[in-house]
């Protein structure tokens, strides 16, 4: 083997370095996570007014296959590369290899799966359509080895800055072909462009070389991978499920409604928690085996997400009604019920993300996956007996189920890095008592809001008095808490040095 396959990629860091990398990683990716979201929020707005949603149920029922056959493509390699320490070159364009096979082995797969897909929904149209988007699964797998390399690296800000452009690229495409006529093609087409200006300036940045896997140099790798795998699927399965019983149980035009109310419940805390989501597999990777370390990014994540996640999903599940009719109108009112609930739900999802990202990087990846298979069977068997009530059924189904699903990661994650409930708690405790004031002031004053007012208006006052509350709330009462987090930040102003790579 030759000096540049013996090379092993390895991070050097710490403490301080790892701090400011934190720090400035979700600043730079929030940034850019932010200017995505509001492109698709608004590319989301104008192109419900123009599509009905029998075209959303059809992208809807496309993207329930569309994830797994993406989750196959990615299989976890991704992931691996990141929580692995050391990785020699040649095994990096190994699994680079590996990738590109598997992309093109799913796209054969898609295109003589797509009819008897669109047999099962009941929905001809669907065929082409999951022949296109299955185009992305060659397009992505030449993305896995260099993200995750940039990631373990830390480079952060150029993938916060191309993810920038890939939402432009895909929100102003999915607009115009909109305008145009394009239908639910719009949707798919966009989306379809933005993922090939994501690889391309991936690939332009970080290339990649190739070479044929060997199964003994990539053991570890694939066992780790594997497990990633599992948990993954497992999780595929949970958050699609809702999904596919809808298509299947309720309809076209059902499942439309409930992924519009899905839609807007995840997206503003799902693009919250990606912000950490990004850092944080690499960070906990790097301070694995030390639990003060583990406990202390544990509980700082936790308590800076749920500032921000736990009054955005609150908020949002208090003024749904008002929220839909004014941004979607009249034809959308119905994803109103499945909105609150799953907004409230929303919250937990974001905290609990950390999670198997800790159990994963201390080398207990088995047991996320583990809790990934229970909740594969539970949550689906929940959906079906939801549907009897219908898509509010179904959302009611992930506010019982999912909490049973959660004690045990919390149970294994606190034995494994030493630290008690209260602690946690501790943190959590300033969000959770601001937002449930907030709700309370913003139900009282919808109660006294004179009905003959502006739709608009009305909405406008509920935003604000909810804001006003909490944050009066958090600067009055948790004043030492926000104190300490100010503190934090100003410290970490200076301009970072990267994590630096070392090769021998």
């Amino acid at each position: 083997m030759d000096n540049a396959s013996a090379r092993v990629i390895e991070p050097s860091y710490n403490n301080t370095e790892l701090d400011k990398s934190l720090v400035f990683g979700i600043a730079w990716t929030s940034g850019m996570k932010w200017f995505g979201q509001l492109l698709s929020w608004a590319s989301t707005i104008v192109v419900a007014r123009l599509l009905v949603p029998a075209d959303f149920g059809l992208i809807g029922m496309a993207s329930v296959y569309f994830g797994l056959v993406m989750l196959f493509t990615e299989c976890g390699l991704g992931a691996t590369i990141v929580i692995r320490r050391e990785l020699t070159v040649n095994q990096l364009a190994q699994l680079n290899t590996l990738s590109v096979l598997i992309g093109l082995t799913a796209l054969a797969v898609s295109v003589a799966g797509a009819k008897p897909v669109a047999h099962f929904f009941g929905a001809p149209s669907l065929r082409w359509v999951v022949v296109v988007m299955s185009v992305a699964c060659v397009i992505t797998a030449f993305q896995t080895v260099p993200s995750a390399v940039m990631q373990k690296e830390f480079q952060f800000r150029s993938l916060a800055i191309f993810e920038g452009c890939q939402s432009l690229v895909a929100a102003v495409s999915t607009v115009v072909l909109a305008f145009l006529g394009f239908g639910y093609w719009a949707l798919v087409l966009g989306n379809l462009t933005g993922i090939s200006v994501l690889i391309t300036l991936l690939l332009t940045k970080r290339s990649q070389h190739f070479a044929w896997p060997r199964t003994q140099e990539i053991k570890e790798c694939l066992t780790i991978s594997s497990h990633i795998w599992v948990s993954r699927l497992a999780w595929y399965l949970q958050s699609n499920a809702d999904f596919l019983i809808a298509g299947r149980m309720l309809g076209q035009w059902a499942l439309g409604i409930y992924t519009i109310g899905w839609d807007l419940a995840s997206a503003p805390v799902d693009k919250v928690s990606a912000l950490t989501a990004r850092v944080t597999p690499a960070l906990f990777t790097a301070v694995s085996s030390d639990s003060a370390a583990l406990r202390r990014y544990l509980l700082m994540l936790t308590e800076g997400l749920a500032l921000i996640t736990v009054p955005m999903s609150w908020g949002l599940a208090i003024v749904a009604d008002e929220f839909v009719l004014l941004v979607l109108g009249d034809k959308w009112q119905a994803s109103t019920g499945p909105l609150r609930i799953l907004a409230i739900l929303a919250a937990l999802r974001c905290v609990v993300g950390f999670l198997p990202q800790i159990l994963n990087a201390t080398g207990a990846s088995r047991l996320s996956m583990y809790n990934g298979i229970t909740g594969g069977i539970l949550l689906p068997v929940g959906f079906y007996l939801g549907s009897r009530w219908g898509i509010v059924g179904i959302a009611m189904a992930w506010l019982i189920t999912y909490p049973f699903l959660v004690f045990p990661l919390y149970w294994w994650v606190f034995r494994r890095i030493q630290m008690g409930t209260t602690q946690y708690l501790r943190v959590l405790w300033p969000t959770l008592s601001a937002s449930a004031v907030m709700v309370a002031s913003v139900a009282i004053l919808k109660l006294f809001l004179p009905s003959a007012w502006e739709l608009a208006l009305r909405f406008f006052l509920e935003v604000v008095v909810g804001i006003v509350v909490y944050l009066a709330i958090i600067g009055s009462l948790h004043r030492e808490r926000v104190s300490t987090i100010t503190r934090f930040l100003r410290d970490l102003r200076t301009t970072p040095q990267p994590c630096t790579i070392t090769g021998r």
